[in-house]
């Protein structure tokens, strides 16, 4: 990777995988692209520009406008909102991926686009979930990550795009706010517990579910995207996971931190049913194995961070 475009560069993961990357690559080489501009770091130290993804067109001439040799693709509408307006998530998730393709296609680029485990459904075996598995999700959402795997393997064998990707689970940041998904309340947590001292769960107790902490994410899709090609099997999709937990025993790990902290739960139907689809705990060995996947942060150790650098940011 030399010159690296990213779109959804102001979301969840692209504004910290923008940072990250400029720090590598260096600050020109990376271009952020969002249908909106902000004052956040993304767009404001680096070449920015403002990018429709369903505007195949100016995406074309913004890639080449910048000679990029590797395309990111993290724009997308995430699980929670896509059940909402599924037409519009349809739309915007597939045929925005569909733009980028072609156009790391016509520009010969390496690409990069992130899966989920919410690609996986309730047939899907729920603990330590395979890497080649049945998936039959029930949400748009899902059923968009499952054809976008489809399509970024077809780019590959059809057209010689070299295509990587990965399926994450649950992210969470103290930097960016969370963006309408189903896992949002493992990052709203810390948030509450420090402002107010108490939290109210819309995912009910026992829901266990995958999850990572935002620094071993963006250097999971750093070290596949610098792995050796030869060395890929699946390429796409590849299953990354760190911690699982439920709610209970995340709440438990932040009152060691705020002894007084105490959380409720009112269960949102929507969420907990999409949350009842996806796994308990996923099989990560097919990344360890093709390119060296490891996290570095467990549940203890990303919670003493969190609130560290959100009393920091909160003051």
């Amino acid at each position: 990777m030399k010159k690296i475009l990213i779109t959804g560069a102001l979301g969840q993961i692209g504004s910290e995988l923008t940072g990250k990357l400029r720090e590598i690559y260096g600050r020109d080489n990376v271009i952020a692209t969002d249908i909106r501009k902000t004052d956040s770091e993304a767009a404001a130290n680096g070449p920015f520009e403002i990018l429709d993804v369903m505007d195949a067109k100016s995406m074309g001439e913004i890639a080449s406008k910048y000679h990029v040799d590797t395309i990111m693709h993290m724009a997308a509408l995430l699980s929670a909102t896509a059940e909402t307006k599924p037409v519009f998530a349809w739309n915007l998730n597939m045929g925005g991926l569909m733009n980028a393709l072609e156009t790391a296609r016509e520009l010969n680029c390496q690409f990069f686009t992130p899966s989920s485990i919410g690609a996986f459904g309730p047939s899907t075996p729920k603990d330590n979930t395979p890497q080649d598995t049945i998936q039959r999700p029930t949400t748009m959402y899902g059923v968009n990550k499952v054809a976008g795997e489809l399509l970024a393997d077809y780019y590959f064998h059809r057209f010689g795009v070299d295509t990587r990707g990965v399926r994450f689970p649950g992210l969470i940041s103290y930097v960016t706010p969370p963006g309408g998904g189903t896992t949002d309340y493992a990052v709203e947590i810390y948030y509450e517990a420090i402002k107010n001292g108490t939290y109210t769960s819309y995912i009910d107790k026992g829901t266990y579910m995958d999850m990572m902490y935002m620094p071993d994410a963006l250097d999971a899709i750093i070290d596949l995207m610098e792995a050796d090609s030869a060395k890929l099997i699946h390429r796409n999709a590849f299953n990354v996971t760190a911690m699982s937990f439920d709610p209970e025993e995340l709440a438990a790990e932040i009152k060691k931190h705020i002894p007084g902290f105490e959380m409720i739960y009112h269960v949102d139907p929507v969420r907990q049913t999409i949350a009842d689809s996806w796994p308990n705990s996923i099989d990560a060995s097919a990344a360890s194995a093709e390119w060296g996947f490891k996290a570095k942060y467990d549940m203890s150790s990303m919670t003493a961070d969190m609130l560290d650098k959100l009393r920091t940011k909160l003051k």
